[in-house]
């Protein structure tokens, strides 16, 4: 199995052996460093060649968003911290995950179940080819093209740069974030529910007051700020 390189950077010793125990009992992640100190952390970050960052948001000299900042190559970045408030502007940073403290290996376990996902679909980089004004797209996976059509997608799930195409057979991944596609001409009869979904609205079957039950059985969150817009597609 391929491994991919992670750093673990936290001021605070507890904290920083608990997350080093929990991923020392991941099979798909190295540990190539530990750090307390912010600074240390940004001069191995430097250095290229990590994958993935579990950080810290409160710390001597440099924050766990002036890390980031500066380390915005590093595909995946897992923040943890105390403070629930810092949520928002991690997530503008383009974390992959936001973990409040006190840590728990059930929660942690759901976060390295994402990075594994993101991090498998961008090393097969799949891309596609739309075909404007059909019916039907284009995917590559592989070495094969897969024929998809538009009617036969449930919805559409972001995962950063990419986005899930979910039909009722399989997930495919395009490297495309999800504002980008629907901006496409052939995904204009997708409407966004969610900073993470957009759906078809004919395989809608029941609206909740927070999500939407789809004709298959799945379950799509509505966010707050989509509700007027669902409203006006309906």
């Amino acid at each position: 199995m391929e491994k991919w390189k992670c750093i673990i950077v936290d001021d605070i010793e507890i904290d920083r052996l608990t997350v080093f125990s929990f991923v020392k009992e991941c099979s798909f992640l190295e540990v190539v460093g530990v750090f307390s100190s912010s600074k240390d952390a940004l001069e191995a970050l430097s250095k290229g060649g990590i994958d993935v960052v579990f950080l810290d948001i409160e710390m001597p000299h440099f924050s766990g968003i002036d890390i980031r900042k500066k380390a915005l190559e590093v595909p995946v970045c897992v923040f943890i911290t105390s403070h629930a408030e810092f949520a928002l502007e991690g997530f503008e940073l383009e974390a992959l995950d936001y973990i409040v403290k006190p840590l728990t290996f059930e929660r942690f376990t759901l976060s390295l179940q994402r990075i594994h996902s993101y991090l498998e679909i961008t090393s097969k980089a799949h891309l596609f080819e739309s075909t404007l004004g059909a019916d039907y797209i284009y995917i590559k996976e592989g070495h094969a093209q897969t024929k998809l059509k538009f009617s036969d997608i449930l919805y559409l799930e972001a995962l950063k740069n990419y986005t899930l195409l979910v039909t009722n057979q399989k997930k495919h991944r395009i490297l495309r974030n999800l504002g980008n596609l629907l901006l496409e001409i052939d995904f204009q009869s997708f409407v966004r529910v969610h900073r993470g979904f957009a759906i078809q609205k004919h395989f809608i079957k029941k609206i909740h007051a927070t999500d939407i039950e789809l004709i298959n059985g799945a379950t799509i969150p509505i966010g707050r700020s989509y509700k007027s817009q669902l409203k006006q597609h309906l």
